[in-house]
């Protein structure tokens, strides 16, 4: 039992890390989508819109983790190689998917997201950024 125990929770570290590396590289991929610096963004000036964008890429990350984990191969490193693939896929497409809606509206949506005035292409950014996330969760499944 207690041999059970202490596995799932090594199992729950080694996911957990490449949860959290996933985050982090969801971070990264924000800021690098965005004029200036994002933590300063959102945790000085506390720009909202930052926030909601930021967020809606770290939520779904989770979901793509989360749903990688649920889904996992029987063996442990298939299952942990599986969700940094698809975790690393999820973020790769909510890039794109930022990168063509910039394209197909006016201005600059990193600049956009990076405003202090509340804008409402923030929320349909955010909401593709779940959407792509869903979208790669279903593939998983």
């Amino acid at each position: 039992m207690f041999r059970d125990l202490a596995e799932g929770v090594g199992y729950a570290f080694a996911y957990g890390g490449v949860g959290i590396v996933l985050m982090v590289l969801g971070f990264v991929l924000v800021d690098a989508l965005t004029p200036g610096n994002l933590g300063q963004q959102i945790w000085i000036e506390r720009n909202r819109n930052a926030a909601l964008v930021l967020s809606s890429a770290l939520l779904g990350v989770g979901m793509i983790v989360t749903t990688a984990i649920a889904t996992a191969y029987e063996e442990f490193g298939k299952g942990l190689a599986s969700t940094a693939v698809f975790g690393v896929t999820g973020l790769i497409l909510m890039g794109i998917a930022f990168l063509v809606i910039d394209l197909v509206t006016p201005g600059r949506l990193g600049a956009t997201v990076v405003e202090r005035e509340p804008h409402p292409c923030v929320w349909v950014t955010a909401s593709t950024q779940v959407a792509i996330s869903a979208i790669v969760c279903a593939c998983i499944a």
